[in-house]
């Protein structure tokens, strides 16, 4: 090797040993719409000089089936804990390993050893929260606080709900509505939640999702909808309010992980580690307005969001609250035939 050669190698190897290394080249990156901080990327691209593209899509469903085709370009994806395991078993995210990364240290304790993805050989964790209702309570002041917002709706809402079409939210929630457990598989109980969502379908006006703007204008008055998007609905209209559901509602993470056949690796490692810094965190926070599960992030975020009743689950209404994990695959088939027939 010749002298000049060799020093050239080892400055790199210096860099690289000490984080220096400057990465260049490209990440894409297909998350879930309206969910991925445009503060956050212009962040990173800047400090490694990396072109980022972000291409969204509108449920875990979708994203699935687009990564099976093949051919898609995509490093990073950020599938929700009652799909990773899908993922994982069907050879679609890359082992890579990030609780050995630098920055795996800053994950709450809660979030390091999580029952989908153990050790965390595959996923860090992007933002968390919960599925209830959003309501405009200039439009109707009852209850909130309940699935019936949405099964069965009072005058005042009937024709102006809309509902987000994601399966294992919904059902979770008409589930626990109609007295069952989360993944129960009670052909008699998962009989009246399907007559009760067909009935209850016919006083819904869409199943639409990116409804935040269309709540605020007024296009409708009610929604099934996840905890960060109300909180950004009341910064819009400070008459909606979210509802946890006493009968009981969801709890969800959504994960970043690499794709086996991601083309840009290293860029797409440096991505996974960046985001478990603190003040990354709170980029993607204070942009879709979750909880993240890394420590510290806290700090870097608006003081109002620590207080919030969208982010703070009120006390009455904690244990309410179920993690989603993946249901068995005869009981998730039953599921799929009764929301095929909802979605009719």
């Amino acid at each position: 090797m010749k002298r000049s050669t060799m020093i050239a190698a080892l400055g790199a190897a210096l860099l690289a040993s000490t984080g220096l290394a400057r990465a260049e080249g490209e990440l894409n990156i297909f998350n879930w719409g309206n969910y991925t901080s445009p503060e956050l990327i212009k962040k990173f691209s800047d400090e490694y000089k990396i072109k980022v593209t972000v291409t969204d899509y509108d449920s875990n469903d979708t994203a699935l089936g687009k990564i099976r085709q093949g051919g898609h370009g995509f490093d990073i994806v950020v599938p929700s804990a009652s799909y990773v395991q899908i993922w994982v078993e069907e050879g679609l995210l890359l082992e890579s390993n990030p609780n050995q990364m630098e920055n795996f240290k800053n994950v709450d304790p809660r979030w390091v050893d999580v029952d989908f993805d153990p050790g965390r050989k595959y996923t860090v964790p992007w933002q968390w929260g919960s599925t209830g209702v959003s309501v405009d309570t200039a439009v109707y002041k009852g209850d909130i606080n309940t699935s019936a917002i949405f099964l069965d709706p009072p005058a005042e809402l009937a024709g102006k709900i809309n509902v987000v079409p994601e399966m294992a939210d919904v059902m979770h929630l008409a589930i626990t509505y109609m007295g069952g457990e989360p993944c129960t598989g009670d052909k008699e109980i998962l009989k009246k939640v399907r007559d009760k969502l067909v009935e209850a379908k016919t006083k819904w006006i869409s199943m639409n999702y990116g409804n935040i703007e269309a709540m605020a204008k007024g296009d409708y008055a009610a929604t099934v909808n996840w905890n960060g998007a109300s909180l950004r609905m009341r910064d819009a209209k400070a008459s909606i309010h979210y509802g946890y559901p006493k009968e009981g509602y969801p709890l969800w993470m959504d994960n970043a992980a690499i794709l086996k056949d991601a083309k840009n690796v290293e860029n797409a490692k440096l991505f996974l580690n960046y985001v478990m810094a603190p003040e990354n965190a709170a980029l993607i926070s204070n942009f879709a307005k979750y909880a993240n599960g890394i420590k510290g992030s806290e700090k870097f975020m608006p003081p109002e969001m620590a207080t919030a009743p969208e982010i703070v689950t009120p006390a009455e209404f904690a244990d309410k609250g179920k993690f989603m994990l993946r249901c068995a695959p005869e009981v998730q088939e039953i599921y799929t035939k009764i929301w095929t027939e909802v979605q009719k």
